[in-house]
C-alpha cells in the first residue's frame, strides 16, 4: 500500500513540476519537453531563446531527477522498511512504474495529446507533439528503463548498507 501512495506521490510531483513550468508562459516555459523541431521553431517565432530552454532543462532535470534518485530509494529503505535487493527492487519499480504510467496516460496521452494546454501558437503543424519514435521511446524508457533504474538503485542501496 505505501508503494502505491509513494508512486502517486511522485506522480503528483511531475504534475506539479509541470504545471509550474506552464504557469507564466505558458506551454513555452517547457518547451524543453518538445521535440527539437519545435524548440526550434519556439525560438525561430521569438518566444524563448536557446539559452532560456538549457537553463529550464537545467532546472526541471534537478527538480525531476534528484528526488527520484535520492528521496525515493531513501524513503523505501529508511521509511518503508526495507533491508534486501528484492523488497527493494519491487517497491522501488512499482514507485517508478506508477508515476511512469500517470506520465505516459495522464499527462503525455489526455493532457499533452487531448487538451489545449500545451498547444504552442505557430507550431501546429508538429502535432501531435508526442508521436512516432518519441512515443515509442518514452513506453520503453517506462516499462523497461525504470526497472533498470531501480535494479541498479536497489544495489547501490544494499552495497551502502
Amino acid at each position: 500500500m505505501l508503494v502505491v501512495f509513494e508512486g502517486l506521490i511522485l506522480s503528483f510531483w511531475l504534475l506539479l513540476i509541470c504545471v509550474v513550468g506552464i504557469a507564466k508562459d505558458g506551454p513555452v516555459g517547457l518547451v524543453v519537453f518538445y521535440e527539437q523541431e519545435v524548440q526550434d521553431k519556439v525560438v525561430e517565432l521569438g518566444l524563448i531563446t536557446k539559452e532560456k530552454i538549457k537553463h529550464v532543462s537545467i532546472i526541471t532535470s534537478l527538480a525531476l531527477f534528484l528526488p527520484m534518485l535520492t528521496v525515493i530509494p531513501l524513503t523505501v529503505y529508511f521509511y518503508n522498511g526495507v533491508s534486501d535487493f528484492l523488497d527493494g527492487f519491487i517497491q522501488l519499480a512499482g514507485i517508478y512504474l506508477i508515476a511512469g504510467l500517470f506520465d505516459r496516460i495522464f499527462i503525455d496521452w489526455w493532457w499533452v495529446g487531448h487538451t489545449r494546454a500545451w498547444i504552442i501558437p505557430g507550431t501546429e503543424e508538429f502535432m501531435p507533439y508526442i508521436h512516432g519514435k518519441t512515443l515509442a521511446g518514452k513506453w520503453i524508457g517506462t516499462l523497461l528503463g525504470f526497472p533498470i533504474v531501480a535494479a541498479i538503485l536497489a544495489w547501490v542501496m544494499q552495497l551502502a548498507g
